[in-house]
């Protein structure tokens, strides 16, 4: 693991030289700084702290306070890893100006070295503005979590020809209007293969298979900590959940029977002092 910090120029670099790269998500400053010393190349502030971190039914009801919040603590944590910062529903839809406008305060605010949205086509406009500004942006094809209203629930896509086709050219689009990376989400491996192959641009995956550049997880599911719903392509790399809960029922049951607090975990008092206090 190298001291050195992930950039954007590392993640083009790691494509060139067929090194895969490491992604999960952070929503707080200790998560962050355990991720970072673990050595994760970047670090996804996603709108997902929604469900994770706030209870939300979906990632709709995120506003770009919260991720600015987020990508503040987040931020403290991470001293090698890249952070990124989403840009949540309706921060990027309304016009170029106020795009940039919401990008400019992941950035400056939230402390992120770049923002991610998605959609394909129909937010190259945006891209292109918030480039310009000199504000990173990485892409997000596939099933794209804030469009899950016109889907019709979390689907994989790009599963019949005029789909598969309209990913392909939008990543074309994407990298054009010159974002430095693009997640894929939810597509047949196969698609991902093609789009990784075609791409210059690294492409990181969450369910599009193993030929992408680089995976990405929300760390909470990677864990078990998050039970809600657990997508087919988390692979559980621990259960913290059962372990945090254990040791949680430890310390309700050693309160109940008088074992926690001991002595070593007191602090004492000099008894000529406490004699004259009664």
């Amino acid at each position: 693991m190298s001291n050195k910090s992930f950039t954007v120029s590392s993640f083009l670099k790691s494509k060139k030289n067929n090194e895969r790269i490491s992604m999960l998500t952070a929503y707080d400053y200790s998560t962050a700084k355990l991720l970072d010393e673990a050595g994760v190349d970047s670090l996804l502030v996603g709108d997902s702290l929604g469900m994770v971190m706030l209870g939300y039914e979906s990632t709709l009801q995120v506003t770009i306070e919260d991720m600015i919040h987020h990508c503040k603590a987040v931020s403290r944590g991470a001293k090698r890893a890249m952070v990124i910062g989403d840009m949540p529903f309706l921060s990027y839809h309304i016009s170029v100006e106020e795009s940039i406008k919401n990008a400019g305060r992941l950035i400056k605010e939230g402390n992120v070295h770049a923002v991610k949205l998605e959609g394909g086509r129909d937010v190259i406009d945006k891209i292109r503005g918030i480039v310009k500004a000199q504000i990173p942006v990485m892409g997000h094809l596939g099933l794209t979590p804030q469009s899950v209203n016109i889907f019709g629930g979390f689907k994989v896509q790009g599963k019949n020809e005029e789909q598969a086709k309209r990913i392909i050219e939008d990543a074309l689009f994407l990298q054009e209007a010159g974002v430095f990376a693009i997640v894929l989400e939810c597509v047949p491996e196969k698609l991902s293969k093609i789009i990784t192959e075609k791409l210059d641009i690294p492409t990181i995956g969450i369910g599009a298979g193993k030929y992408c550049d680089g995976q990405v997880l929300v760390t909470q599911d990677m864990l078990g900590m998050y039970t809600d719903f657990t997508p087919k392509f988390v692979k559980k790399y621990a259960d913290t959940g059962v372990t945090i809960k254990e040791a949680v029922k430890r310390y309700i049951e050693e309160i109940k029977l008088g074992k926690f607090p001991t002595k070593e975990h007191s602090f004492s008092i000099k008894e000529e002092i406490l004699q004259k206090l009664y």
